[in-house]
């Protein structure tokens, strides 16, 4: 395996881990006297879009290309 890969498969575990995490935290009941320190919904949509970039980027490294004019339905729609 190359490194390209162990590093990306690594992100994408942390980001997906981390969007589960943060899709836990924001289900839990909040104290309504404190205030909300971080908004974990927002966090976790976020570390979802990185997951997705990473597994875009794990696909680009197996080989199929992606991007414009690359798609299934070429270049008008790709």
């Amino acid at each position: 395996m190359s490194l390209h890969l162990l590093l990306t498969l690594a992100g994408l575990v942390m980001a997906a881990g981390f969007a589960a995490f943060c899709s836990w935290r924001s289900g839990l009941p909040r104290d309504d006297m404190k205030p909300k320190r971080l908004p974990w919904r927002f966090l976790m949509i976020l570390s979802g879009f990185v997951a997705f970039l990473m597994l875009v980027h794990i696909v680009n490294i197996f080989g199929y290309e992606t991007g414009p004019g690359k798609g299934l339905l070429g270049g008008r729609f790709g």
